[in-house]
């Protein structure tokens, strides 16, 4: 090859590298402007991670702050810089947030806002207060999002004059606090620590039917709340789960399953109760209920009869006999004789008859009259 047609040849190798880097360059700088074009340049907001329910009790990782467009700013959202996260950690979600959506200042309420306690129950759910002391309100351990069991002590007592049953029964478990007095939130001091405070009544989150048995627990004995372990939840889920009370439908998805357990782990239970009588704490103490009534006296088979006699002299203390009886009349005088007792009446049948013979007559049915 001749040295003209190399220098052409490298010339048009040269010339289509340039080609290619320049339209590369013209394909990449027009798709830039889109790229950026997709990016919020505005301001970071608050927005949900997840979807959060009402009664959704705000947690550090249930929101975050993203950037949003400018044109699309609203004043009730919360903005990065301005607003404070720690403030936020404790409220509850008044409204439903789908995911990626932001929070605006009307769907959170604060404990001590009106209408927080509402917002705090979960869907079906009832508050109801009740009286406790320093004694069975853990002394004044409990605080709000706790859960405890509630213990109900009772006496019963009999007429026998015996020893009453004494007895505590474990009748509701797994209740979550909703408030200590008309506080719905740890006390802190200046170091940030949580104070113990003692409180004269706890609100406690509960299910219609169980409002009901609180209702009525309260008027049969004395009421005592235990705190429960955190760790005690998951027990009782497994627990549920095997005994069949929680039905898992076929074909959910796994985060359907985790959020249909977890509602079910925060449900009361009302079921299952356990109880301990004063016999199973001291020797000295009955195990069994005592009896409601004295035993009832047997009625006599037979009453003496009332004779004639004394209901003429006004005897008014007499008692009157309706069994059978043989009434024999002598003269002016009646006498009556029951017959109901085998043994007593032979006896005196057999002495009156041997009369009656005597005068020629026959021994009638009970019941009868013999004139003599």
């Amino acid at each position: 090859m001749d040295r003209k047609k190399l220098v052409l040849l490298l010339g048009a190798l040269i010339i289509a590298i340039g080609t290619a880097f320049a339209a590369r360059s013209i394909f990449a700088g027009g798709a830039a402007p889109n790229a950026e074009a997709a990016v919020p340049t505005g301001p970071r907001v608050l927005v949900a991670k997840r979807a959060l329910t009402a009664g959704t009790i705000i947690t550090a990782d249930a929101l975050g702050f993203q950037p949003w467009p400018q044109e699309l700013l609203q004043d009730a959202y919360f903005i990065d810089g301005e607003a404070d996260m720690n403030k936020l950690l404790g409220t509850v979600v008044r409204f439903p947030i789908t995911a990626g959506e932001p929070v605006t200042q009307g769907s959170l309420v604060a404990p001590g806002d009106r209408g927080f306690l509402a917002a705090a129950l979960g869907p079906g759910m009832r508050a109801v207060t009740v009286p406790v002391s320093a004694t069975t309100g853990v002394a004044g351990f409990v605080f709000a999002g706790d859960r405890v069991d509630m213990v109900l002590t009772q006496q019963i007592d009999g007429n026998d004059e015996g020893t009453p049953l004494k007895t505590a029964e474990t009748v509701l478990r797994n209740l979550r606090v909703l408030a200590t007095d008309q506080t719905t939130e740890k006390t802190t001091d200046e170091n940030g620590k949580t104070v113990v405070q003692q409180f004269s009544t706890v609100t406690l989150e509960v299910t219609p039917k169980i409002a009901e048995k609180v209702a009525v627990a309260q008027t049969i004995g004395t009421i005592s709340l235990v705190l429960r372990s955190i760790a005690d939840s998951q027990s009782e889920l497994e627990k549920a789960v095997a005994a069949g009370d929680i039905q898992i439908p076929a074909g959910i998805t796994p985060e359907q399953e985790e959020k249909m357990l977890k509602a079910a782990m925060g449900r009361p239970i009302d079921k299952s109760t356990t109880f301990v009588t004063g016999g199973d704490v001291s020797r000295f103490q009955r195990t069994t209920v005592p009896s409601k009534a004295p035993a009832q006296q047997a009625a006599p088979a037979y009453s003496a009869p009332a004779t004639s006699r004394a209901a003429a002299s006004g005897d008014a203390g007499a008692r009157v006999y309706t069994g059978p009886s043989v009434r024999v009349t002598r003269g002016k005088e009646t006498t009556e004789t029951a017959v109901s007792a085998k043994a007593n009446s032979n006896a005196i049948l057999s002495n009156q008859s041997v009369g009656m013979r005597r005068a020629g007559q026959t021994l009638p049915a009970a019941g009868a009259t013999l004139i003599n």
